[in-house]
Formats: structure tokens, C-alpha cells, sequence
């Protein structure tokens, strides 16, 4: 979860934790509870992530990035993709014939969010950015993937000052769920 190093080292390290993820998926041929445990472990990754990025990547790039409101625009919608593919899962049963088609749809949305991050914002980031301003926009990510919710929540808000205040009310109520039924433990 917590990787260390600046922001584009942190996540970073969660793209290719949820790539790690994605090839288990892929190379799984059955379906059942083994199936439901990486589901549940990469929707943990990734809704973590997504909530700290827009807590703190995205507002950066509103305000040191040309064009930076174009650019944290879309890649909100590419978070409200995504957050709706994991919803859509996370009520599916294992043995539904359209399961894994709605995980295929998740990975290449994914795998294009990622891939549009790395070579597209985070260079353009790097250029008007301190080296200690991205240290320390590493921390407050990785302090916000501590308190983000673990689950998909479409309809919450992904923008400053709402998401940070409820952000990690959902994330206590999601952990204690979690807790209480043992998911992402395995």
C-alpha cells in the first residue's frame, strides 16, 4: 500500500502492483472464491489509489500544470469508469458468464489510465515541479491511501474540499466491513 519514495515513485509502485494483480487474473482459469479474493484485493488497490490521486495528484496538476484543469478533468472520468466497472464486480457472482468480461473491460481501462498518467501527466508534473514539492506529494498520497476507502463509491464526491472530508469517513466504515468479514485478508 505505502511504497515510499515521491509521488510518481508511490504510484508508480501501485500501477504495477495492480498490473501484478491483473496477470494472477489473467492466468487464473477457474472462477469461485480465489477469483473473488483478487477481485476484492485489486478494487482495494485501486479505490485507494484513486482516492489519493484525486485528493492530491489531481489538484497539483489544476495548479501548476498548463491545461492542468483539461488534464485532471479527464482523468476523473477515467476514475468514474473504472469506479463503476468495480461496482458492477463487486455485485457480480464469480460463476456469472459476464464476469469476465467486465474484467477484461476494467483491465484495459486501466492499463489506458496508466498508461496515459506515466507518459502523458506525470512528465508534465515533473517539468514545473520541485523535486521536494513531489516528495511531498508522495507523503500525503501514501497518508491518504491509509484512510481511503476500500470500496467503490461512484456517486461520492472526487473533488476538494468534499472528497477529503468524506473520504475517510467511508474509509473507517469500508475498513470495519472488511474486518468484520475478512475481506482482503487472504
Amino acid at each position: 500500500m505505502g511504497h515510499g519514495g515521491n509521488v510518481f515513485e508511490e504510484l508508480m509502485a501501485d500501477h504495477r502492483e495492480v498490473e501484478e494483480i491483473f496477470g494472477r487474473i489473467q492466468a487464473m482459469a477457474g472462477q469461485g472464491q480465489q477469483l473473488r479474493d483478487l477481485i476484492d484485493e485489486v478494487t482495494i488497490e485501486l479505490v485507494r489509489h484513486s482516492v489519493a490521486e484525486e485528493q492530491y495528484l489531481y489538484p497539483a496538476v489544476r495548479d501548476h500544470v498548463e491545461n492542468g484543469d483539461r488534464l485532471a478533468d479527464k482523468e476523473l472520468a477515467d476514475h468514474e469508469r473504472v469506479e463503476e466497472l468495480l461496482k458492477q464486480l463487486e455485485r457480480m457472482d464469480t460463476e456469472d458468464a459476464q464476469m469476465r468480461v467486465v474484467l477484461q473491460q476494467l483491465m484495459d481501462e486501466v492499463s489506458a489510465h496508466v498508461e496515459d498518467e506515466e507518459n502523458n501527466l506525470f512528465p508534465q508534473l515533473r517539468q514545473v515541479c520541485s523535486s521536494e514539492m513531489l516528495g511531498d506529494l508522495g507523503d500525503k498520497v501514501r497518508r491518504a491511501k491509509a484512510m481511503a476507502p476500500t470500496r467503490p463509491h461512484p456517486s461520492a464526491p472526487d473533488t476538494p474540499p468534499a472528497n477529503k472530508l468524506l473520504g475517510p469517513g467511508a474509509g473507517l466504515v469500508d475498513r470495519a466491513r472488511d474486518f468484520v468479514t475478512g475481506r482482503g485478508k487472504s
